[in-house]
């Protein structure tokens, strides 16, 4: 069985949706014929969409910003794309343990985002704040990391399920690849937790960055910018951050054919990985409700993910 599945691919090419067809499966069907269990799911998007609700806060208070300059804008510092996943890190381990907090929300989300940043050798920007500047932008921000907290409290793995792992990386226009770090998933990757790389397995989504972009316009619908399945990544991050991206190359440049090297303390991490051919638009209808979901769509996904999930299984 698949222990833990990280769902990659540029925005908006189907990931999400992907997730909640796997959610919807019987447990015996996507045992037999997929290799996975009942899914808990992990995605760094709900991160990205607080940062910006901090930054937000911030300049409203006329304060340099920690993470966004404005609302259309990419990081300030690049270095915040490996802040994400030491946050990722540290979701995975509460699925076993869970947070433990009973004080602020927003305090918790501060302090979550301070030590992140400096494990990803960022400024972590909160601590430097005066005691009441900080209690004010917590505050601003409790009632949406209250939710976080709440929905990352109620996560639990428990054996024989898959643990799904979302995220996005990607590159300027006119990189080459492998693209500098702290680009792409060549430097995200091995930031991951060795036990997540002990037993990931890598599922890439694939669409060309035009089709990405294409779809992350029609998907995004005003006043649902933290929805997993109906937020819009700004036009000008897609073409300053994910005009491409690096995961055929680092499969193309594996020492083992299927695989992704991950070199991690001085390891390699030989993670299986296949690519899912998504740019025939296999996936959209999924947003829909599922009582709408046809069946000649249901059929040509459920061949096309069959043949992926049969290479990474081996």
């Amino acid at each position: 069985m698949i222990e833990i599945l990280l769902l990659l691919a540029l925005p908006a090419s189907g990931k999400s949706e992907l997730r909640r067809y796997l959610d919807s499966l019987d447990p015996e069907v996507a045992l037999r014929t997929l290799g996975i269990g009942p899914t808990v799911q992990i995605d760094d998007f709900p991160y990205v969409h607080l940062m910006r609700r901090f930054s937000q806060e911030a300049i409203g208070l006329g304060l340099d910003p920690p993470f966004f300059g404005d609302d259309d804008g990419t990081f300030i510092d690049g270095r915040d794309w490996g802040t994400l996943i030491h946050l990722v890190n540290e979701d995975f381990r509460f699925l076993t343990n869970g947070p433990v907090h009973d004080g602020s929300a927003g305090n918790w989300l501060t302090a979550r985002l301070a030590e992140a940043r400096a494990k990803a050798g960022g400024d972590p920007y909160f601590p430097s704040l005066s005691p009441d500047v900080r209690s004010r932008i917590e505050l601003a921000i409790e009632v949406e990391a209250r939710d976080l907290l709440d929905e990352i409290s109620e996560r639990r793995w428990r054996p024989g399920q898959t643990i799904v792992i979302e995220f996005a990386r990607g590159m300027p226009a006119g990189s080459v690849c492998p693209p500098p770090p702290p680009l792409g998933y060549g430097y995200s990757l091995p930031l991951l937790a060795p036990e997540i790389l002990d037993r990931a397995r890598i599922l890439y989504v694939q669409v060309s960055p035009e089709e990405s972009r294409r779809k992350n316009r029609e998907r995004t619908v005003v006043g649902e910018e933290g929805s997993i399945l109906h937020h819009g990544v700004p036009e000008q991050v897609m073409l300053a951050d994910y005009d491409g991206d690096d995961a055929v190359w680092l499969m193309n440049s594996a020492t083992r054919p299927g695989t992704i090297d991950v070199g991690r303390d001085s390891r390699n991490y030989q993670v299986p990985a296949a690519i899912f051919d998504n740019r025939g638009d296999l996936t959209s209808f999924l947003r829909a409700e599922p009582e709408s979901w046809g069946i000649e769509d249901l059929t040509a996904l459920r061949v096309r993910l069959e043949e992926a999930f049969g290479l990474l299984r081996g």
